[in-house]
């Protein structure tokens, strides 16, 4: 999911001031950079109806879990976790690098922001290997919900550092989605053993909400440290750091791997054009959509990808999952919409 669509209300994160986020966070136009006057003015963009935009925005959530969907078909034809991060990193930060060229983006950055640009590169180096080892571990949308969780993580890590308490929305949200992700997880399992289910999905679990904590920190620190830089810049930058170190931690533990097979390594090249083709399709439909709130249909991605892991992979799930899925996705709407 991109992470590069953010917006701050109250001034920086801290004492006194509101973190406001989305699933994905959104902005309300684009920016056009100004070269012959060194100034950036905002562009605003025609509204798409609702109607429209609630389709659009399931079809970019589709279109991101089917991402994941291949990324595991790779796994399983031989591909490791290492070389499908390196490669979706390298190819999304040349897609990124195109586009700007092609929109005459400067590839600047603002003075002082190059080490907190690379920092967050970490973080997002960090969140993708946990996320896509979780995908390889167990079934790819129960994954998903475990790792979009990360909203609520946000709340509270935005309240730790001396911003707002979590909202009485937040309150409900959270237990909600607790008790979701339990459902979803069965973690007693059908032998009634939480001991024995956690031995088989536990692994892939904690990556899962290694990426979430992964994922809520990157937020928190784009938002506090790079929200004034343009969203494309930032995301070249903070991709390419994470390929190179992605690339070379896989060189150092000899971790790279190719898939074997010709359906791997389809796998490998859908699941870096999906994911282009999503995040360039976020950049161009955000601008446009009417109400911030329309972006909770992005939500929805966890549940097409119990469908897609069903009919592809024959990844199937008991309908307490199902329930459980859906309760998980319902507070995670619930805490992104209402009155800010």
């Amino acid at each position: 999911m991109n992470v590069s669509l953010l917006r701050c209300a109250g001034g920086k994160p801290g004492r006194g001031a509101r973190l406001d986020f989305d699933y994905p966070l959104t902005f309300r136009g684009w920016r056009q950079n100004n070269k012959a006057e060194g100034t950036t003015t905002i562009m605003q963009a025609k509204a798409i109806p609702r109607w429209g935009a609630v389709l659009i925005l399931l079809a970019i959530a589709v279109t991101f879990g089917s991402n994941h969907i291949a990324a595991r078909v790779a796994f399983e034809n031989g591909a490791s976790v290492t070389t499908a991060v390196t490669v979706r990193s390298v190819f999304t930060a040349l897609f990124v690098l195109a586009l700007m060229r092609v929109q005459g983006v400067p590839l600047a950055l603002p003075a002082g922001s190059g080490a907190r640009a690379m920092l967050i590169g970490v973080l997002v180096a960090v969140q993708s290997f946990c996320l896509y080892s979780a995908v390889a571990r167990i079934p790819v949308a129960l994954a998903l919900l475990a790792f979009n969780t990360f909203p609520l993580l946000l709340s509270l890590i935005t309240w730790a550092a001396g911003g707002d308490a979590p909202t009485r929305r937040a309150l409900v949200a959270m237990p909600i989605a607790l008790v979701g992700l339990a459902l979803a997880l069965d973690v007693v399992g059908l032998g009634g053993s939480i001991a024995g289910r956690w031995a088989e999905i536990g692994v892939g679990v904690g990556f899962a909400l290694g990426a979430g904590v992964s994922m809520a920190l990157l937020l928190y620190f784009t938002v506090r440290w790079l929200k004034d830089v343009d969203g494309r810049m930032r995301t070249f930058v903070t991709m390419s750091v994470a390929a190179v170190i992605i690339f070379f931690a896989g060189l150092g533990s000899g971790d790279f791997a190719w898939p074997q097979t010709p359906t791997g390594w389809t796998g490998l090249a859908l699941l870096c054009l999906f994911y282009a083709a999503a995040f360039t399709s976020l950049f161009f439909v955000l601008p446009r959509i009417g109400a911030v709130s329309n972006t909770a249909v992005l939500n929805f991605e966890p549940i097409a990808v119990l469908g897609l892991a069903w009919i592809i992979l024959g990844q199937s799930v008991a309908p307490r999952q199902i329930v459980g899925a859906f309760i998980v996705v319902g507070a995670i709407i619930l805490l992104n919409t209402g009155k800010r």
